[in-house]
């Protein structure tokens, strides 16, 4: 089918940015579980480092998915055909996901914003660190129910 915008690469339905979202989750995830280790060694400039790098291309890669999905849409694709509609299924997952998808969007940069602002430079344990882990654990968290929501989105929309 003739879909309107960029195709994908791996071989659904699904458009580029679509695509490269579902990699692209599984890459944040591994670097979040490593940048996390990276503090329990001590190697807390290089977790900061880190963070940053995750919050701009969590940032840069939702403005970019947004954009695709504003211009070239993604119900017609997920229906399978030009001018075709969404499953309510489909609808009541993405519904899913989309709580944990904007929470995250809104947590995880605000969680890395106190951190820059509260912990000295270089980073170290501090004042900081209690109410961090915290908001760090719950970011991790529902970024990881982002990631696994945003995968069953997209398996009941575009694998099916």
């Amino acid at each position: 089918m003739d879909f309107p915008g960029p195709d994908g690469f791996l071989g659904t339905r699904a458009s580029l940015m679509l695509d490269v979202v579902v990699l692209a989750m599984a890459v944040v995830l591994v670097a979040l579980a490593w940048s996390v280790l990276q503090v329990k060694r001590g190697n807390f400039q290089l977790h900061k480092w880190t963070q940053v790098g995750l919050t701009v291309a969590l940032i840069v890669a939702v403005l970019a998915f947004e954009i695709e999905m504003r211009l070239y849409g993604w119900e017609e694709r997920s229906a399978g055909e030009l001018g075709g509609q969404a499953s309510p299924l489909t609808w009541q997952v993405l519904y899913v996901h989309l709580v944990f998808a904007v929470t995250s969007f809104f947590l995880w940069p605000a969680v890395a914003w106190r951190a820059l602002r509260r912990f000295p430079s270089p980073p170290a344990p501090g004042e900081h660190s209690r109410s961090h882990i915290f908001w760090a654990r719950l970011a991790a968290i529902i970024m990881t129910l982002t990631a696994v929501t945003g995968w069953t989105f997209y398996c009941v929309a575009f694998v099916r």
